[in-house]
């Protein structure tokens, strides 16, 4: 056995090991089960889902652990991150079972591509080392480029996939540049090694560099302005379902490495990535909700709203304290309720004489769809922050945070982009509830996509009338990631 390999790495890296073997079986079964009888396959990712939930849950613990030679960290961080990922890809394979079966598109291989890129996602948001850390950017990434062209005779998916790949490979080249200056500089893969040695170079020229390169390349990932050019495309070329997780799985991952990256390994450099995430949070969020206003596809418009919410989430990472980090955590898992309820509406106006993704196909959905109806009228309130919504818990703890921190005009600015946000989340609104321009057959809510849609109405509502529970497991996962005393002084 390999000296730097431990028997304890086996159980603590259990959650990651069942889903890694349960998605290599699902790659078998896919090769021998015939594509008529392939939706079983579907259950069977979700099982995998299940089995590594509670795996995770049974090897949680409040102390951290370092793993595979300080390569992988065990916190309560990673695991908040984690649930995020498996409830995400669960809700996800959930929404596609009856949409793939509308669109012709096989089972095995999509539900091994979404437990790939979640594996991915589970090593980015427990990675301590780079090279860790960029194994799972690269296992998520490779596994939602293929997802996003699935649709091999839809020219709009072909063209989002070849845009995705190609602007990631160039944003991956400066992230690569960035990290590769990084270990240059300090001569370590390893955060917690590179922290200290940032600490005695003080402001050198080249970690300037490096972290403007890995700024640059991170902005990226989470489709901050202005890197946010793939977003609309790929968003609205996308399999409906794939689009979904990747406003969420894939955006919750890069935060995870963003924490990882400037929080645990640069803190001595806050100063300098807390002014430029400044810019980027007010860009993004300002840019996003402006061009928001002119979407009539849903799946654009979402996209541009996904782009404004990764403004409001750099509002936790800026205000770099506990109380900041813990509202970001909390606004992530609500977006992802929110996000996913949403698009769940979008798939269900998926039949096969209408692909349902234009404002006008929304048109009486009340009359016809009462319960998905309310359902987006829930969703679109949270996402524009309005109470007794989890999304006015969750821009509240992220304003006030950012005011604790004095950034008061960044939670101003952040505010006067809520409110311009509801103009289009209650456009969406008016054609469900005040137009009755409807064409195409009757939308038909499939158990699978109902259970989703249920479970994320169910925890919008919840989360926004008692959010406690959410609140002390996300102070918790901030306080395992060390972030006390780190905050910059504002600008």
């Amino acid at each position: 056995m390999p000296a730097w390999f431990s028997l304890n790495d086996l159980y603590y890296l259990a959650p990651e090991l069942v889903l890694a073997g349960a998605t290599l079986l699902l790659l078998m079964a896919t090769a021998v089960t015939p594509r008529r009888h392939q939706r079983w396959l579907s259950w069977m990712g979700l099982a995998a889902i299940l089995a590594s939930a509670l795996t995770l849950v049974s090897i949680s613990t409040g102390t951290p652990i370092n793993v595979a030679k300080g390569l992988i960290s065990i916190d309560a961080f990673g695991t908040f991150f984690k649930v995020i990922f498996l409830l995400a890809a669960a809700l996800t394979l959930l929404m596609s079972i009856r949409y793939l079966d509308i669109e012709g598109s096989r089972h095995g291989e999509y539900v091994f591509l979404v437990l790939s890129s979640t594996l991915g996602m589970m090593f980015m948001a427990s990675g301590t080392d780079l090279i860790t850390i960029f194994i799972g950017l690269e296992t998520m990434a490779i596994a939602f480029y293929i997802l996003t062209g699935l649709l091999k005779t839809n020219r709009r998916s072909n063209e989002a996939a070849v845009k995705y790949f190609l602007l990631g490979t160039f944003s991956l080249g400066l992230l690569l540049y960035g990290l590769s200056l990084l270990y240059g500089m300090t001569g370590s893969t390893n955060l917690r090694a590179i922290a200290i040695a940032v600490a005695d170079h003080g402001h050198d020229p080249w970690l300037i560099l490096a972290v403007i390169l890995i700024v640059a390349g991170v902005g990226f990932k989470i489709a901050a302005v202005p890197f946010h050019m793939w977003a609309p495309d790929v968003y609205e070329g996308a399999p409906t379902p794939i689009t979904a997780f990747l406003s969420v799985g894939s955006k919750a991952a890069s935060f995870a490495m963003i924490l990882r990256i400037f929080v645990e390994g640069l803190p001595s450099m806050s100063a300098d990535w807390t002014m430029l995430f400044y810019v980027l949070s007010v860009l993004t969020m300002t840019v996003g909700n402006i061009v928001a206003l002119t979407q009539s596809n849903i799946k654009r418009m979402l996209a541009y709203s996904s782009i404004a919410q990764a403004g409001y989430l750099l509002i936790g990472v800026i205000a770099g304290t506990p109380r900041g980090i813990a509202a970001m955590l909390i606004y992530l898992l609500i977006y992802a309720l929110m996000q996913l309820g949403a698009f769940a509406v979008v798939i269900l106006m998926r039949r096969t004489d209408a692909i349902g993704d234009e404002l006008k196909d929304l048109s009486g959905l009340f009359g016809r769809q009462p319960l998905a109806a309310v359902a987006m009228l829930i969703f679109m309130l949270s996402l524009g922050g309005i109470p007794p919504t989890a999304g006015f818990m969750g821009k509240f703890w992220l304003f006030s945070a950012a005011i604790d921190a004095h950034y008061v005009w960044l939670a101003v600015i952040g505010v006067l982009n809520s409110a311009i946000s509801l103009y289009y989340y209650l456009r969406v609104v008016v054609f469900m509830f005040m137009k009755n321009e409807a064409t195409g057959s009757q939308p038909v809510l499939a158990p699978g996509l109902a259970a989703a849609l249920v479970f994320t109405l169910a925890g919008t509502l919840l989360l926004g009338v008692y959010p406690r529970p959410l609140f002390e497991l996300a102070e918790v996962s901030a306080r395992a990631l060390g972030v006390v005393g780190i905050a910059a002084t504002p600008f």
